[in-house]
């Protein structure tokens, strides 16, 4: 009855029908398990698989997006500890990340600076289709931006800003040899943008950006490839037998601009993108690409000088499918797919339509064989649709209502998330046999399964990224704890292990082996490294140097001391920057650092590193500054005082720092933040 009521048709003529029906089953779904305790021997297996014993590491990192908080969060598992936030769109005033003027340039864009942004997606760096443990890339999907981390230091080191996108989502998408990171845009745009109506929407573009990585990681813009009006709304890199194309599903292959709940799913299917990234390369080697004017700011952190620049770039290359044929096919996929998930060989495309009551499976040597055959159904914007049944391997179905994605294990089982049922379904990929299903609490938007996205998937469990808790944890006001549960998948059935609170609603996550990681870190920081242009590398080198109405303290910090510790002869309306240099070389022994009447950070300073504070003080008065971390016994004597007198002769009013040009101004497009405002003016 069910399959017969979600047909196309039927769809059409009863949708209230169909929204009693969805209503029904996740209010069913997502209270059946509720009312009965689970049996000790399930509570004994949980607590085997989950417990870490006192002092005992976690097997596996899992880093998870922030969301709307544009953090990463990190947590050790099995053990579903949090460990560390790593800030990368948005300030941190614990540490001063987006405040101090050494980090500060990351957070700049063409709109400005912007110290928040909704962190979407997660990749880890890859060689031969495994991780590598060197990086993890975060996407921003509301100012587009891809960040990568230095997983040897857990610090964000680059962003960079993607032109002729909003909303990329679809991102990031990382190919099996790290060669490229890929993104899409999740909204149509005029490209480049003007004012325009938006009734001209079908007029709009998508771009699927390239984005090449060097070898030590660095970021730049390879190309764009044009893409009609869709929504992309996710995407996977083959890997194996499919290496060289990527895949993006979209949503809104009506192109409708205004009402989009109802408009948007007017159409039986909509679309999966693949891209031949291959084609593309030997499509600009032969000059077929195009230039448009965008500017797009990249911000790099350099690791030896500790301090962040932006370059501003004015162009970038475009590829359009409509002129280079082979570049781009659509897959036509029912209904409104959002995750689309790549097999660990590679041969397999799973299609997971929201709208639909299964999951597609398609054939990357059907898909090629298609293409040679020219087995088309017509075109979009120059683009070829290839015939769905000439790519088809399978139609499965019972997968829940509302599949949103699938992870894969190492045994050839596929797990599918269904929002609306509030379940995750496991499945053969060879059959479509379904095998198991059980209930997460609530709707889950996604799944993880560690290794999934790669050639060789790992671990026992899934990670479920639940949109909703209600009762699962102890409440918090109107608001609920967002959820996430880790279940095990090592025997026949599934079961739930643990439930655990998330924060920023994380739309992704990603786990690796904890020794691929830990390997790389250092345990011991030499402070001959730091080439900070404000470094203090020994206490007898510290001092206090006036230029005008700018005064820097070269200050060192080390157990239970700052030198110096009496500061003098500062002014009202001088700019005073407290460049702190921790002289201890230990991993773990960070220092504080903060001031009474500064307005907006605090200073966590790593060993061997320097951070600067900036401080205008507005009365005369004698102001204690102290270390904010309990590093020793006596860090209460870490402390020290500055002495403010009247206004100072030269300026009478506080120093504008983006008015400030440094003696080492930049040239050109290349900025840093010790002579700039956040705004980016100079």
């Amino acid at each position: 009855m069910l399959r017969i009521m979600l047909n196309s048709k039927s769809m059409k003529q009863h949708p209230y029908i169909i929204i009693l029906l969805l209503i029904g089953f996740a209010f069913i779904s997502g209270c059946g398990d509720d009312a009965e305790k689970p049996p000790v021997d399930y509570l004994a297996l949980a607590a085997k698989k989950i417990y870490t014993p006192p002092g005992e590491h976690d097997q596996f990192y899992g880093f998870f997006s922030g969301g709307n908080a544009g953090q990463i969060y990190v947590y050790g598992f099995p053990s579903g500890r949090m460990l560390s936030t790593i800030p990368v769109f948005s300030r941190n005033p614990a540490t001063g990340y987006g405040y101090s003027p050494e980090t500060k340039a990351l957070l700049r864009t063409v709109y400005g600076f912007i110290p928040w942004d909704d962190a979407s997606g997660t990749a880890l760096s890859q060689t031969d289709g495994l991780y590598d443990g060197r990086w993890l890339f975060v996407s921003a999907a509301n100012t587009p931006r891809i960040a990568r981390i230095n997983l040897a230091t857990f610090e964000t080191v680059e962003i960079c800003e993607l032109p002729n996108s909003a909303g990329t989502t679809a991102s990031p998408i990382i190919t099996e040899n790290s060669e490229y990171i890929i993104a899409a845009s999740r909204f149509a745009v005029p490209v480049p943008q003007k004012d325009t109506s938006i009734a001209t929407n079908q007029n709009f573009k998508c771009m699927a950006t390239f984005v090449k990585l060097a070898a030590d990681g660095k970021m730049s813009i390879a190309f764009q490839v044009k893409l009609p009006g869709f929504n992309f709304a996710a995407g996977d890199a083959g890997r194996g037998a499919s290496h060289g194309w990527a895949f993006l599903s979209c949503y809104n292959s009506e192109q409708a601009f205004d009402d989009l709940n109802a408009n948007s799913a007017l159409y039986d299917s909509d679309y999966i993108a693949a891209i031949n990234w291959k084609a593309a390369e030997k499509a600009f080697d032969d000059v077929k690409h195009k230039i448009i004017k965008s500017h797009y700011y990249i911000n790099r952190y350099d690791e030896p000088k500790q301090t962040a620049k932006s370059e501003l770039n004015d162009f970038v290359y475009t590829l359009d499918p409509a002129e280079i044929p082979g570049l781009v096919y659509l897959l036509p996929a029912p209904k409104s797919p959002m995750g689309v998930d790549v097999s660990p060989d590679g041969e397999y495309i799973i299609s997971n339509g929201r709208l639909a009551p299964a999951a597609v499976v398609f054939s990357f040597s059907k898909m090629l064989a298609a293409i040679n055959d020219e087995k088309n159904d017509g075109e979009i914007a120059g683009i070829t649709i290839l015939n769905y049944k000439a790519v088809l391997e399978n139609e499965v179905e019972n997968v829940g209502i509302g599949p949103v994605n699938s992870a894969f294990d190492s045994d050839g089982n596929v797990y599918t998330a269904a929002f609306e049922t509030s379940e995750i379904v496991k499945w053969r990929l060879s059959s479509g046999e379904v095998s198991g299903r059980i209930n997460v609490h609530y709707s889950p938007q996604n799944i993880l399964l560690p290794g999934s996205g790669t050639a060789k998937p790992f671990g026992d469990f899934i990670i479920s990224l639940n949109a909703e808790s209600h009762d699962r944890f102890i409440p918090t006001g109107t608001d609920f704890a967002q959820s996430a549960q880790m279940i095990d998948i090592s025997g026949n059935k599934m079961k739930i292990l643990l439930d655990f609170p998330v924060a920023g609603a994380p739309q992704s996550a990603e786990f690796i082996e904890a020794a691929v990681i830990k390997s790389n870190i250092n345990k011991i920081i030499s402070i001959k490294n730091n080439h900070h242009l404000y470094a203090t590398k020994s206490a007898n080198k510290a001092k206090v140097r006036r230029q005008n109405n700018i005064v820097h303290v070269y200050m060192a910090a080390a157990v239970s001391k700052f030198t110096p510790d009496t500061i003098g002869n500062i002014k009202v309306g001088d700019e005073v920057r407290f460049h702190v240099t921790n002289l201890q070389q230990k991993s773990g022994k960070s220092i504080g650092f903060a001031i009474l009447g500064a307005n907006n950070v605090n200073l966590r300073i790593l060993p061997a590193q320097t951070r600067t504070l900036v401080w205008l003080p507005k009365s005369p008065g004698i102001y204690p500054f102290y270390n904010t971390e309990f590093t020793s016994l006596k860090y209460l004597e870490m402390s020290g005082y500055v002495r403010v007198s009247g206004k100072s002769m030269i300026i009478s009013e506080p120093v504008d720092s983006s008015k400030i040009v440094a003696a080492d101004s930049l040239n050109n497009n290349v900025k840093d933040s010790f002579n700039q405002d956040e705004s980016g003016k100079q």
